[in-house]
């Protein structure tokens, strides 16, 4: 019985000691797989943490996108109202020069019947109408003087036809003493008006200071001798006299104030 046991031991402790060389085995191998998986999750760990940066970097430069996106397609979208806006004023400022372009052809038309009048009248083109307008004012204000004065002068003479007879009668009927023909004598009066193209004066005297038509005056300023001047027509207040022009001193001319004296004295 004892060496059945001791070889059933025996027989137990030899298949223990071969389980154990194949479980030594297999824990060998299992631990190598352990290792080359652990070893393979770490480097999957890192291809995966890597990845996940680099799709980290990709959402960052996608949700950047994304906002450039949004801007460019605003910037777009204004852009093309800024360019439907900007059609619309061109097409507005079209219609101006157009309907400009219509007026500046129909001005030109009304310009050249203007030139075509005006030539008729001595003017090359309507450029030379304001000066022609100065010209035509001042040639009618120096008539419009002269006409003034020509009216002044004939009112005068008019008074002076219809007195001249009342004053003949007056100078034949004069019988003045002597002290008042030596106060005549002494008599001055000044130059009111001058006319030189009609070549008279008026003078600030008339028959009240015994002028008549013989009476010759001198014309004197500052005590130099002006000319001569003949009386042509006597009211009693102011006369009308003509110039004697080849008694004028050279370069003078009589000029409103200048004093009018006696030639001759008055005798009894």
């Amino acid at each position: 019985m004892k060496s059945i046991f001791y070889a059933l031991s025996l027989l137990v402790i030899g298949a223990a000691a071969f389980f154990s060389f194949q479980n030594v085995d297999k824990f060998k191998a299992q631990k190598s797989q352990r290792e080359a998986a652990e070893t393979e999750t770490a480097s999957l760990n890192g291809k995966i943490k890597t990845k996940s940066d680099e799709l980290d970097a990709e959402q960052t430069k996608l949700t950047e996108a994304n906002a450039d996106k949004s801007t460019t397609t605003q910037n777009i979208s204004q852009a093309q109202s800024a360019g439907k806006k900007l059609a619309r004023d061109i097409a507005e400022l079209n219609g101006k020069i157009e309907a400009q372009k219509t007026k500046m052809g129909e001005l030109e038309k009304v310009r050249e019947k203007i030139n075509e009048i005006l030539k008729g009248g001595g003017l090359n083109s309507i450029d030379e109408v304001p000066a022609k307008i100065a010209e035509l004012k001042a040639e009618q204000a120096a008539k419009q003087k002269q006409l003034d004065e020509l009216k002044n002068a004939i009112a005068v003479l008019e008074k002076n036809v219809a007195s001249n007879q009342d004053e003949i009668g007056r100078l034949g009927e004069r019988d003045s003493s002597r002290d008042s023909r030596i106060g005549k004598n002494a008599m001055q009066a000044t130059v009111s008006a001058v006319n030189e193209d009609w070549g008279f004066v008026i003078i600030s005297a008339g028959s009240t200071k015994g002028f008549t038509p013989q009476t010759k005056l001198l014309v004197k300023r500052n005590g130099r001798l002006i000319a001569k001047i003949n009386p042509s027509s006597i009211e009693p207040s102011q006369t009308i006299a003509e110039i004697d022009k080849d008694t004028l001193a050279p370069g003078a001319r009589i000029q409103p104030g200048d004093e009018v004296i006696l030639a001759e004295p008055a005798t009894n």
